[in-house]
C-alpha cells in the first residue's frame, strides 16, 4: 500500500510524540524540568556545540535535551507541529507575540540598518519600531497600503538611506484596518536591494490569518511570525509566539533566544499543543461567523463602513490582492460607527454577548476601539492617516451561535440609537 500523506490537521493529533518515550502515555505529559541528564560527558559536549552554533549539526543528528532554556519536549513537539501549516524547515516558539518579534528584529537588524514596514501595525509593534529602535540607531520609514512598487523604492531613494535597507516588515492582513499588502511586492524589493554581503529579509506578521488561512513563506516572505495567543492558543488562557523559516534563519533565531532567555514554558507549550487538535474547526466556525456579522453591519444604517476581507468586490485590485494571498477572508471585523468616540462608546458598553477586551482569535467574542486601546500609543495625526479614527470599532468574532451574536450586536446598536434620540 502506498504510503499516505496526513493533512495537517490531522497530525495535530500525535505528530512529533512517541508514547513509549513517556509511559504509554496518549497524550504529551508536562515536562516540568529545569535541566537534563546527558549520558556522557561526550554526549554533553556535542550537544552544547550545536546548541550555541559552535558547529552545524551532522547529518541525521539531532540536537539532545540540554536545559529548558534551550529546548524542553513540550516546546520540540510544539514547534515540530507548527511547522506542518507553513512548511517550514523549523519554528522557535515564544513566550509572547511581542517576545518573537522583537528578537527577530534584534536579530537581523543593527545600528545604522533601515527597517522598511507597512503601516499600520499592531500597537506594540508599532511602539518597538519607532520608541526602541532609534535609541540603537535603527531607523524605521514606513509605507502604505495603497503605495505601490515604484512608489515605495522612490521614498526610499529620497530617504537617501536606500543602501541602509535591512529588512521588510509587513503585517497582513493590518491591525485593526484589515489592509493587506502585497508580499510578491516586499520580495521583488528585498531581492532588488539585497547583496552579496548582505540580504534583504522579509518578514510577516500574519496573526490575522493564523497558520490556516495564508502561508507567507509560500509567498516570498522569508520569516513568519505570529502572536499565538491568538488563534493558534486560542482560548484566552496563555501569551505565546511563534517564528518560522528556513533552517539559516531558524538557526540564528533560536540562538538569539537561548541568549534572551524568552521562550515559551513547557505549560504554555502543553497548552499550544491541545489547542492546535482544534485550530481547523475553531478558524472554520469562527469565519462562517464572520461573513453573516459583516453582512449584517454592512447593511445597517448606524455603520458608516466596514473593512472586512469577504466585503472586497470582484475585479478590484485588493479583490485579486486577496484571492492571491489568502483562502479565506478572516474572522476579524472593523467598522467605523457613523459619529466619533461617543457613538463607538455608547455601541461597545452595552454588548452583552461580546466581552470588552483586547486581544483576538479566540473562543469567545471580544470587542475594543483600538484608537483609545491598543493604537493609544500612536499620535492622532498618524492614527488618522491610517485609518484608525475615533469611531473605529473592531470585532474578534468567536464560537457562540450565530444568532446570539447577530442579537448582541443588534441591540448594541440599537442601544445608540436610542441615546441619539434621548439627546
Amino acid at each position: 500500500m502506498a504510503k499516505h500523506n496526513y493533512s495537517p490537521e490531522s497530525l495535530m493529533m500525535s505528530y512529533g510524540y512517541n508514547p513509549e518515550l513517556s509511559e504509554g502515555a496518549v497524550k504529551p505529559p508536562i515536562f516540568q524540568t529545569s535541566t537534563f541528564v546527558f549520558k556522557t560527558a561526550e554526549e554533553g559536549k556535542a550537544f552544547f556545540e550545536v546548541a550555541y552554533g559552535l558547529r552545524e549539526k551532522d547529518q541525521n543528528e539531532e540536537l539532545g535535551l540540554i536545559y529548558s532554556r534551550i529546548n524542553n519536549p513540550n516546546l520540540e513537539i510544539l514547534e515540530n507541529r507548527l511547522c506542518l501549516w507553513d512548511k517550514a524547515d523549523d519554528c522557535a516558539v515564544f513566550e509572547s507575540g511581542m517576545s518573537a518579534i522583537s528578537t527577530v528584529l534584534l536579530e537581523f537588524l543593527k545600528p545604522g540598518d533601515v527597517l522598511l514596514y507597512s503601516s499600520p501595525v499592531y500597537g506594540g509593534t508599532d511602539h518597538f519600531i519607532h520608541h526602541f529602535l532609534p535609541k540603537i540607531g535603527i531607523d524605521a520609514i514606513g509605507f502604505s497600503p495603497d503605495q505601490n512598487e515604484k512608489e515605495i523604492i522612490q521614498m526610499l531613494i529620497h530617504s537617501g538611506k536606500l543602501d541602509k535597507l535591512a529588512m521588510i516588515y509587513v503585517e497582513t492582513p493590518a491591525n485593526p484596518t484589515n489592509a493587506i499588502i502585497d508580499i510578491s511586492i516586499c520580495q521583488k524589493i528585498a531581492e532588488q536591494f539585497s547583496t552579496n554581503e548582505k540580504k534583504v529579509h522579509v518578514a510577516v506578521d500574519n496573526t490575522y490569518m493564523g497558520p490556516l488561512w495564508s502561508h507567507p513563506l509560500q509567498l516570498g516572505a522569508d520569516i513568519v511570525i505570529y502572536s499565538a495567543t491568538k488563534y493558534i492558543g486560542g482560548h484566552s488562557d496563555l501569551i505565546a509566539g511563534a517564528v518560522l523559516g528556513n533552517q539559516e534563519i531558524m538557526t540564528r533565531v533560536k540562538t538569539l533566544r537561548t541568549f534572551l532567555g524568552n521562550m515559551a514554558s513547557p505549560h504554555t507549550c502543553w497548552l499550544l499543543l491541545r489547542s492546535l487538535e482544534t485550530l481547523k474547526v475553531r478558524m472554520e466556525q469562527q469565519m462562517e461567523n464572520a461573513k453573516t456579522v459583516a453582512e449584517y453591519l454592512n447593511n445597517h444604517p448606524k455603520v458608516e463602513k466596514v473593512f472586512y476581507l469577504g466585503l472586497l468586490k470582484p475585479g478590484t485590485k485588493e479583490y485579486l490582492l486577496y484571492t492571491k494571498q489568502y483562502s479565506s477572508p478572516g474572522a476579524m471585523i472593523s467598522f467605523k460607527l457613523k459619529g466619533s468616540e461617543k457613538e463607538a462608546f455608547q455601541f461597545l458598553n452595552h454588548l452583552k454577548l461580546f466581552k470588552l477586551a483586547v486581544s483576538l482569535g479566540s473562543t469567545e467574542g471580544l470587542a475594543q476601539h483600538p484608537a483609545s486601546m491598543t493604537h493609544c500609543g500612536i499620535t492622532p495625526e498618524n492614527r488618522e492617516k491610517m485609518g484608525i479614527t475615533n469611531s473605529l470599532v473592531r470585532l474578534s468574532i468567536g464560537l457562540e451561535n450565530i444568532n446570539d451574536i447577530l442579537w448582541d450586536v443588534q441591540q448594541g446598536l440599537e442601544k445608540v440609537i436610542q441615546l441619539e434620540k434621548i439627546c
